[in-house]
């Protein structure tokens, strides 16, 4: 029953963020939103969070996902302010929110509030990033808020495990507690470097895009277990899954500009169906989980009003603790300032949009749902951890977007510095194909047995395919969308793309009457299909 209802809710997930993408929707709003609703109707399959499920089998992926597409170049470039944000301002919400609870529910020990604050400290960056891309969220604001979701589950997991130590009356003192998040980071980030380079060793050494993609799927499993299951130390002692698996997904991305091209449009694509498939299923198990929080409510020796006024206050503190806290690291003194010493603060205007960016997701519902039994204050615990984690991603999901079109947050000089950049690398790009097609010319074309004039025009011909793409890019670049679409290169892109859809047509007319096989059909078809790809993603990305 579990697997037909776990089907059920992917399929029914999938289908809204389906609508949801046709009609330009925040897909994570939608998605909760109905799985609330859903979850409030009588007789519905219920489906408990396993936290089991989203640590080993949910978050690797997607975290793998989002290294994988992100900068190595630009992490460490943004190192502070990720290290302030995804660290530092977690443990400091954790404590925060800790004291919170403990002074209006005296009777929680603080260590169960500790517990609470781990779970709720870190935001889940996904549907800020993806509103990010929408609205054109400058890349340096971009890089700091990815770079954030890849670490601050490690910071928070590490300190939930401590709090739960605590709680046990197994915890030592505060110097272990910094020992083991030393531990987890170190033994983290050396397995997922290890596992890293031993995959871009094979991948070296097969040569085979569909196996190279293979093995790339279980690279963030292997790397979180691995991590998670190394305890050189002792039990308290172990790696940090989620640095392993962020680890190793940077230095593959930044290893994938040297893999053959099938490889990296085979990842792509991969990648991007499986992000679709797990950001669906995380948001609607989100939702699905109201009516256990409900439960363990009214099992909670403690007034309802009580609890739901806690719960709201708790939502608050949560959301405001960010906000002075991205201002005053910004504007510190030189020496610690957040965005670095070399680099002014951001503008007003892009710290109230980065303060705004703390929506929780599934990770938060997980280390809750995984609280153990018998810790004093767990159903108080999995009641505030909810209302977080949905009140963050209604109030700051839904708020967000307006809030960055009315502080119109953009960096100016992005879109010219980045045209420059790309016009002079094509410029360098198209030379040096000049430069190889006289080495070729030398050493190829005059070693064929054909005429001079023949070996010419075929010359003639390779220079006037580097010129044309060159000058295709170079329009696509220097004129504006209106312009661009009425160029003749648009235009031949058009038609060529048009052409290319014709003869698909008549190739499947041919195969319906009889007259070409099925598998020579298919290699046609993936000729034509690679070919207009690379015409309407070039259409795509300069048009928009």
């Amino acid at each position: 029953m579990e697997t037909l209802t776990l089907m059920g809710v992917l399929a029914g997930s999938l289908a809204l963020t389906a609508l949801a993408r046709r009609y330009n929707l925040s897909a994570p709003l939608l998605v909760v939103v109905v799985a609330l609703g859903v979850a409030l109707i009588p007789g519905v399959p219920r489906f408990e969070l396993e936290p089991e499920l989203v640590l080993t089998v949910v978050l690797p992926p997607l975290l793998y996902s989002t290294s994988l597409e992100s900068s190595l170049t630009h992490f460490k470039r943004a190192l502070r302010p990720i290290v302030a944000l995804g660290v530092v301002l977690v443990a400091l919400t954790a404590v925060v929110v800790a004291l919170v609870v403990h002074l209006l529910l005296p009777d929680v020990p603080f260590a169960s509030a500790l517990v609470l604050g781990a779970v709720v400290a870190p935001p889940d960056a996904v549907t800020a990033v993806a509103i990010g891309r929408k609205l054109g969220l400058p890349r340096r604001v971009m890089t700091v808020l990815t770079g954030e979701s890849l670490v601050n589950d490690a910071a928070a997991l590490t300190l939930y495990k401590v709090a739960l130590a605590a709680v046990a009356g197994t915890a030592g003192s505060a110097g272990h507690g910094f020992a083991v998040f030393g531990v987890a980071t170190v033994l983290g980030i050396g397995v997922g470097l290890a596992i890293g380079a031993v995959v871009v060793l094979i991948r070296r050494q097969l040569d085979d895009p569909l196996m190279e993609s293979a093995f790339g799927i279980i690279v963030p499993f292997a790397a979180y277990v691995t991590a998670e299951h190394l305890h050189p130390f002792g039990d308290d002692f172990s790696g940090s899954g989620v640095l392993a698996v962020v680890a190793a997904g940077l230095l593959l991305g930044h290893r994938a500009l040297y893999a053959s091209p099938a490889t990296r449009m085979q990842d792509r694509s991969v990648w991007a169906s499986i992000d679709v498939l797990l950001e669906a299923l995380v948001f609607a198990l989100m939702g699905l989980q109201l009516p256990f929080v409900l439960e363990g409510a009214r099992h909670a020796s403690r007034d309802n009003g009580t609890l739901a006024l806690v719960a709201v206050a708790v939502l608050v503190v949560t959301m405001l603790v960010r906000i002075p806290a991205v201002f005053v690291s910004a504007y510190l003194p030189q020496t610690v300032r957040l965005f670095g010493r070399d680099r002014a603060a951001p503008s007003w205007r892009t710290l109230t949009v980065v303060s705004w960016t703390g929506m929780r997701g599934v990770v938060t519902l997980a280390a809750a749902a995984g609280v153990p039994a018998d810790t004093p204050g767990r159903a108080e615990i999995q009641l505030f951890a909810f209302t977080v984690a949905i009140g963050t991603v209604l109030i700051q999901g839904l708020t967000l977007p307006p809030l960055i079109r009315a502080l119109q947050v953009e960096d100016p000089t992005e879109e010219s510095r980045d045209e420059a950049e790309e016009l002079a690398a094509r410029e360098v790009a198209k030379q040096a194909a000049h430069e190889r097609l006289r080495e070729i010319s030398h050493e190829r074309l005059a070693s064929l047995d054909l005429p001079p004039e023949r070996v010419t025009r075929l010359k003639e011909r390779l220079e006037r395919l580097i010129d044309m793409r060159y000058r295709f890019a170079k329009a696509a670049i220097t004129l504006s969308g209106e312009e661009h679409s009425g160029s003749p290169q648009a235009q031949f892109a058009k038609a060529r793309r048009e052409l290319l859809i014709t003869q698909r047509k008549a190739m499947i007319e041919e195969n319906r009457a009889g007259r070409l096989d099925d598998e020579v059909l298919r290699k046609v078809l993936r000729e034509l299909d690679l070919e207009e790809l690379s015409v309407s993603a070039t259409l795509t990305n300069r048009l928009g």
